[in-house]
């Protein structure tokens, strides 16, 4: 099974494990790399020569002035190393209580505090809360810098550095920068429950979908919730602000309930080799007037829904350009119980178009004052008057 990201915009659950991505059970375990690298003269596998690595790896056990170097831990950073000389962001080595950990991401249960994370600048950015988490609860808010976690001061550090120190114990202290202001906050990790899919029904019998991420219960959620929704439902908001991503299977259901027939999207791998991937399913929604609402962290699978809708001329857009992503991962279990997570294919849009490092440019651009106005479907009552994306989506649908 593959997946896409849930690292549309370098995300990081914090607290579930190192790096935040969104991928695929690996398939492909016969193509793992080896527990130890041979240590042999010469030995060339493909193009790759790994003689100079070998010698690193002798030099250091032999001379390095410790002389307990831990075996599995070098083993460790050299897979990891190999990874990273890749320089794609969304290729990532997790060694086995990371990926272990990670595998809870994919019901969308863990334990952690709720934020995801970018590392675009000096000190990792939190680009949104997992709604009900305890970040969410402590008020942490989209565009706040993490400073310090403890007395550690967190400029310049990488994703997995900042995923052990957040982890922590069950409290931890986060100093956060908000503008011109900085607090401190200290909040205590808990049990996590990602929500898939929400509705209501909103305005004049308009029914609210927001999916939340791709995970595995998507569909069968997705599905219930139209079943259930459509039968007075005037028409339809899909709202996709703030989605990562996930298993692109599960975006192909969610297209599927609103196109009838054609493709959805296609992968293309190295060799040019196309896979395509039609509509399925009931299509329980193909006539409805229907607005999908994005922003700049919609992505992946994310972007396949709202960019096939797009293409499809089924639904407008309404937001802001989207991330950005267009390749899928997949993870590769090694035989140590670690893992590689592998970026193996590019997926295109039903036209033939990547939007990688580009996004999907909305039919209708609108921007949010501020993230805290975005309406919050979990919290019903604090309604959506300043929500201005979404009042604009409203008035499409009503006029369709």
């Amino acid at each position: 099974m593959k997946r896409d990201v849930l690292w549309g915009v370098a995300v990081l659950i914090v607290g579930v494990i190192g790096l935040g991505f969104g991928f695929g059970l690996g398939v492909y375990t016969d193509q793992a790399f080896p527990d130890v690298l041979p240590y042999v003269a010469h030995h060339s596998a493909g193009k790759v020569d790994t003689t100079e690595l070998q010698q690193a790896i002798r030099v250091i056990q032999a001379d390095y002035v410790d002389g307990n170097v831990d075996p599995q831990k070098l083993s460790h950073g050299t897979v990891q190393g190999l990874v990273a000389s890749l320089n794609d962001p969304f290729s990532a080595y997790y060694d086995p209580e990371q990926y272990k950990r990670l595998q809870q991401v994919y019901t969308g249960k863990y334990s952690g505090i709720g934020i995801y994370l970018t590392f675009s600048s000096a000190y990792p950015v939190i680009t949104g809360t997992v709604p009900g988490s305890p970040a969410a609860k402590a008020g942490l808010q989209s565009g706040d810098q993490i400073v310090k976690v403890g007395d550690k001061d967190m400029k310049g550090i990488t994703a997995d550095q900042a995923a052990a120190l957040i982890q922590g114990p069950n409290e931890v202290t986060l100093t956060i920068g908000r503008g011109t202001n900085t607090f401190s906050v200290t909040i205590t990790r808990a049990e996590i429950q990602v929500p898939s899919v929400r509705t209501a029904v909103i305005a004049d019998h308009i029914l609210y979908v927001r999916i939340y991420q791709f995970t595995t219960t998507t569909t069968d959620e997705f599905h219930s919730a139209l079943s259930t929704g459509l039968a007075d439902a005037k028409g339809i908001v899909l709202d996709l602000r703030e989605d990562p991503g996930g298993f692109i299977t599960e975006a192909d259901h969610v297209i599927s309930e609103f196109v009838a027939s054609g493709e959805t999207f296609e992968l293309r791998d190295r060799n040019g080799n196309v896979e395509r991937h039609d509509v399925s399913g009931e299509h329980l929604a193909t006539t409805q007037p229907l607005i999908v609402l994005v922003d700049a962290n919609s992505a992946s699978a994310a972007e396949i829904v709202a960019g096939s809708l797009q293409v499809h001329k089924r639904a407008k857009l309404v937001g802001t350009v989207t991330f950005g992503k267009g390749s899928v991962q997949q993870d590769f279990p090694l035989s140590d119980g670690a893992d590689i997570h592998l970026t193996i294919r590019r997926w295109y849009l039903p036209n033939g178009q990547t939007i990688d490092h580009k996004g999907l440019t909305p039919d209708v651009p609108v921007t949010l004052a501020n993230s805290s106005d975005e309406y919050d479907v979990l919290q019903p009552d604090k309604g959506y008057a300043k929500d201005t994306q979404l009042n604009t989506a409203l008035t499409m649908v009503a006029s369709q």
